[in-house]
């Protein structure tokens, strides 16, 4: 028997986060339950087929309900906030690295253009769009940006870090900043180390056209996994969505099920 999108575990542990429905004091027909719809969204994900085309014998509504409640709770801060509750719970059960952060980018096709994309210098110009993702030492994806696919790295560094949410679950003040922070040498970039330093952040950025054997590979393969997990989500390998909301909130909702895998891998 196949496994449920959406496991009692993790709908108990998300539900509360979701936004209350407004009242319609003039009657109406009611809003699909959001069990229902959020299953419908995790399939779209997952399979990354059409919204038209979603099943309608699962019993999530129509594809176009589904798109609007993504639409409305990445708008209201929902997938950025299962993300940092489960931050909290990874750091409450130790699994949370904040001995180094990592830091890389991942090209994303774009049909049909729209906000947030440009000439893909890895697929022959064509349109597209870059995930920037940071992650901990052990691959946690813990916040993530979307621009256009000609961007520079070295422009995401400083916005990464500083969009990093407190994360609480120790005694203590929350935590936003690691110990270090690692790159490729795509990151090479002088301000960047001096900002980093101001933030008491150690860089380990290596400088282009340095020798290779610094042996910093045996690191940074986590975050290339991390990469490929989001991948598997086949719903991120190709931007369909001309408007970048939609994607940005799948990009988050798939950051969270992997926060969750790592959180409660018996449970997965």
């Amino acid at each position: 028997m196949a496994r449920p999108l959406l496991s009692d575990h993790l709908w108990e542990s998300i539900r509360f986060l979701l936004p209350p429905h407004p009242a319609h004091p003039k009657g109406g027909r009611p809003l699909l339950d959001d069990r229902k719809v959020l299953t419908g969204i995790l399939f779209v994900l997952k399979t990354g087929i059409p919204w038209e085309d979603l099943p309608q014998e699962m019993g999530c509504g129509c594809g176009m309900t589904s798109w609007r409640r993504l639409r409305a709770w990445q708008k209201a801060g929902v997938w950025q906030e299962i993300l940092g509750f489960l931050l909290e719970v990874l750091r409450f059960l130790k699994r949370l690295d904040f001995s180094r952060f990592l830091i890389d980018s991942s090209h994303v096709r774009a049909v049909g253009a729209g906000p947030q994309t440009g000439p893909s210098p890895v697929d022959r110009r064509k349109a597209g769009s870059k995930i920037h993702l940071l992650t901990d030492a052990q691959g946690t994806p813990v916040t993530a940006r979307l621009t256009a696919g000609n961007r520079n790295d070295t422009e995401q560094t400083l916005p990464l870090i500083d969009q990093v949410p407190p994360i609480a679950g120790r005694v203590g003040r929350p935590r936003r900043r690691p110990d270090r922070l690692q790159g490729d040498r795509g990151y090479d970039d002088e301000h960047d180390r001096q900002e980093l330093r101001r933030r008491h952040i150690e860089p380990i950025l290596p400088k282009r056209r340095s020798p290779h054997g610094s042996g910093l590979g045996r690191f940074r393969w986590f975050i290339e996994r991390t990469i490929s997990w989001l991948k598997q989500f086949r719903r991120l390998r190709i931007r369909y969505d001309r408007d970048p909301t939609n994607y940005v909130g799948f990009l988050f909702l798939a950051m969270s099920l992997i926060c969750y895998r790592v959180a409660f891998p018996g449970l997965c």
